[in-house]
């Protein structure tokens, strides 16, 4: 009995580690940036929005899957903040249509960017997992031009002891 005494803090403590970053206790329209801030560490980018808003990306890529937008009003208040590594935000992506600057927009900052002169191309890498039974990567290949001509989305490799672990075959 003694040890489920004990044990129960200790599991709701590493739960809500675990959890930590989805319930931030941060409310929109009352608290500062300073309070995101202080609440979900460093700023990876702070982009321009209408209406005198910046959007303030939080990432935990690429150890963790998540990057956290924080929409702050031009009074220095948070009006939203929301995770925007999602199945839906991924499925508006589009070869051939989708720009750098809208999926900078809608992910958020890559935790890669890759340039190949010679193909033309600058890749961008995210890591998926929030919504996902098997983590992937999201690999992004923009022209010139700027514009997505390839996404991919890729099962992420697992490693254990030391050797590649492939699914259904031979380590």
């Amino acid at each position: 009995m003694k040890l489920i005494t004990y044990a129960a803090p200790l599991l709701a403590l590493g739960l809500n580690a675990c959890v930590g970053i989805t319930t931030p206790g941060l409310v929109a329209g009352e608290s500062t940036a300073a309070a995101v801030d202080a609440r979900l560490g460093p700023v990876t980018e702070v982009r321009a929005a209408a209406g005198g808003e910046t959007v303030r990306y939080y990432s935990r890529q690429p150890w963790g899957h998540e990057t956290y937008a924080a929409r702050i009003g031009a009074d220095s208040r948070l009006r939203s903040l929301e995770q925007v590594l999602t199945e839906e935000n991924v499925g508006r992506l589009h070869a051939g249509i989708s720009r750098a600057q809208e999926v900078r927009d809608l992910l958020g900052p890559p935790y890669s960017v890759d340039a190949f002169p010679r193909l033309e191309r600058e890749v961008w890498s995210y890591k998926l997992g929030a919504f996902s039974p098997q983590p992937q990567d999201l690999i992004l290949q923009f022209s010139r031009d700027g514009v997505a001509r390839e996404i991919y989305r890729l099962d992420e490799q697992r490693w254990s002891s030391g050797a590649l672990d492939v699914p259904g075959g031979v380590s």
